[in-house]
């Protein structure tokens, strides 16, 4: 993983990644503590928060929740599309992951508040993880405080995913199943074969400099959580470009070494 540390040296902005062999332990990172802007990322652990809610009984995926003009939330996702209507706790939590809803995400944040969430976040042993606000339009977001994450952070969620030890394991792999399902796989999994591309699970990230990716694979080699988080580059296709270098050197290297 030598080589991706180097590549991302020579690249344009801040990074940080951080790789793990879920079974032997084997971990690599660079600048795998270093916060950064979490963007889209920040929907995983308010999706673990929100099923963990449910387990304890204090909300059930079948509570209706109404969404009212006054509610919507532009940039991405599509419940903004749609007239004032009621949607279960399941459906509103299923399209802040695969479509990246932020109309889904503010509301799922509103029923259980900010301070839950960051309680949740700190119980999953994430040092560098903050939710500070709501979701926006990332592209065009101009908040000077910023929702913050680590790669290190976000891969200990896979882990917890993974081994069932924050949610129970029925929920762990409902929500890997969910996140296999992630409509945009065009960045860490862009150089993948397209028929591997469905043992991936992942959630994107990305607003103005900003360009992120995080994924739990699971093969016959291995299961391993790979994650690649930017902040001040030039544009967009600069962090694709350099998400799907990493991508493809962490997939070679995995071929090619494991066994």
């Amino acid at each position: 993983m030598k080589e991706i540390k180097k590549y991302l040296e020579s690249r344009m902005g801040t990074y940080g990644f951080f790789f793990e062999d879920l079974k032997s332990g084997f971990i690599y990172g660079y600048n795998e503590n270093v916060q950064i802007t979490a963007a889209g990322c920040m929907k995983l652990p308010i999706a673990v928060s929100l099923i963990k809610a449910v387990e304890d009984k204090k909300h059930d995926f079948l509570d209706k929740i109404k969404i009212e003009s006054k509610d919507k939330v532009y940039g991405t996702g599509i419940i903004h599309e749609f007239s004032e209507r009621e949607y279960t706790l399941f459906e509103l939590l299923v399209a802040m992951l695969i479509q990246s809803d932020n109309t889904a995400a503010n509301k799922i944040i509103d029923i259980l508040t900010m301070d839950k969430i960051n309680e949740d976040i700190k119980g999953m042993g994430l040092r560098n993880t903050v939710l500070n606000r709501k979701t926006t339009d990332e592209r065009n977001a101009k908040d000077e405080i910023e929702n913050i994450t680590s790669a290190l952070d976000l891969s200990k969620i896979w882990k917890h995913l993974y081994n069932g030890t924050y949610l129970n394991r029925e929920n762990s792999q409902m929500l890997i199943d969910i996140l296999m399902r992630q409509q945009i796989k065009n960045k860490l999994a862009l150089y993948i074969p397209d028929d591997l591309k469905y043992e991936i699970s992942s959630k994107t990230g990305d607003k103005a400099g900003v360009e992120n990716d995080t994924q739990l694979i699971r093969l016959s080699k291995g299961n391993f959580s790979f994650t690649v988080l930017s902040m001040g580059i030039p544009n967009s296709v600069y962090g694709t470009v350099t998400l799907a270098k990493c991508g493809k050197m962490m997939w070679d290297n995995v071929m090619n070494n494991w066994h």
